[in-house]
């Protein structure tokens, strides 16, 4: 059995370009995990994910835990046999999402008890059984229950959400249930206030984790405080640990985290937008359901291999959405998940070649450019 390990192949600056070892295949870093909710990624078969280059997809415990239950996961082989992709899953522990119920959940010092937005009924998460729940699941990579603390939130509220997701993080270290190849990771809170994510991030250092995740972004408080936040939080995580940026998924905020030493990432964004019409391109993203794209024989983007770009016209894109063909959705879903996979090939070969401050820019200038409409 492989153990689980992060190899640092290459740095630039504070990127890293590694591989991470587990029990379930390798995972090439920087990496941008897919999100597969409910146990799949909309729109696409497992291998049409692998296809797009990803490693790793991301399962929701939350989800999971209602429906269809981890007990029938378990009856059905686990998460990989039942969905069918059999390499690396990690599973989000649901506090995400129990955070996003607001007035439907109850935090208390043992975990958090919630009324399901399937049916109504009210559900207990504890650090215990979020890590039993993950265990059913089989997943490769187990997060803790944490406290997602809102934005804004006041130093003495962030502190104490925080000193919770701690106590909890002990709580799940103590449960999970060690195998080789498989790993737990902590979760480091604090709001955009500094001494709190430095306090936070050292703390789980002692508790002692497989890697380490920034929780808590993404949630409002734009660019420039999450990259602050990252400067004071990832120099006091280890080194030889992975490091996941948890729910960002913005390309421009991609690149400058790699910067900043992270080393996994996802977000709903590139199936959610590709559901919705939205398109990325190196040239910044694009409204396939805009009039100016009817007439247009181009590609999505010239420089992609994936089939939207391949075989398909943004005339005929525009086409299927504008009628409600579920193939427009595949299609568009299929090229975001590409372009995101694209990204980060390109983020693991300008580290490798330590190019990355030039790559960076090239890439940034481009996409903040826009599209460019046909002549």
């Amino acid at each position: 059995m492989t153990a689980f390990a992060l190899d640092i192949a290459a740095t630039d600056g504070a990127a890293r370009l590694g591989s991470l070892a587990t029990a379930h295949g390798p995972i090439r870093t920087p990496a941008f995990m897919p999100v597969g909710t409910a146990a799949t990624v909309k729109g696409m078969l497992p291998d049409q994910v692998k296809a797009t280059g990803a490693d790793i997809v991301l399962a929701n415990t939350y989800h999971l835990m209602l429906r269809p239950g981890s007990k029938r996961v378990a009856g059905q082989g686990g998460l990989h046999r039942f969905m069918g992709w059999p390499g690396p899953i990690l599973t989000d522990s649901g506090g995400y999402q129990v955070f996003s119920l607001s007035e439907l959940r109850k935090i208390t010092e043992n975990g958090v008890r919630f009324r399901s937005h399937v049916d109504g009924s009210y559900n207990d998460l504890t650090p215990e059984n979020a890590m039993a729940i993950q265990h059913d699941l089989d997943a490769t990579i187990t997060m803790v229950l944490d406290e997602c603390t809102e934005h804004p939130a006041t130093h003495e509220r962030a502190q104490a959400s925080m000193e919770r997701s701690m106590r909890w993080a002990q709580r799940c270290k103590d449960a999970f249930r060690p195998r080789e190849g498989y790993a737990l990771f902590g979760i480091a809170q604090g709001g955009t206030h500094e001494d709190l994510r430095r306090a936070s991030a050292e703390a789980l250092v002692v508790i002692g984790f497989d890697g380490y995740a920034v929780g808590g972004l993404a949630v409002g408080e734009g660019q420039e405080d999450m990259f602050r936040t990252l400067d004071a939080t990832v120099p006091f995580l280890p080194h030889d640990k992975p490091r996941y940026l948890m729910g960002v998924g913005r390309p421009d905020d991609i690149v400058g985290a790699v910067a900043r030493g992270i080393d996994m990432f996802d977000c709903v964004l590139p199936t959610r937008s590709g559901r919705t019409g939205q398109g990325f391109t190196r040239r910044g993203t694009i409204n396939i359901r805009n009039a100016r794209h009817q007439d247009d024989p181009r590609p999505l983007d010239e420089t992609c291999a994936c089939r939207a770009c391949t075989g398909f016209s943004r005339a005929y894109l525009h086409h299927l959405f504008r009628c409600g063909e579920m193939l427009g959705p595949m299609l568009l879903t299929g090229h975001n998940v590409t372009f995101y996979q694209d990204l980060m090939a390109g983020l693991r070969g300008a580290i490798g070649e330590r190019c990355l401050e030039d790559w960076s820019g090239e890439f940034l200038a481009r996409y903040r450019g826009g599209d460019v409409p046909p002549l």
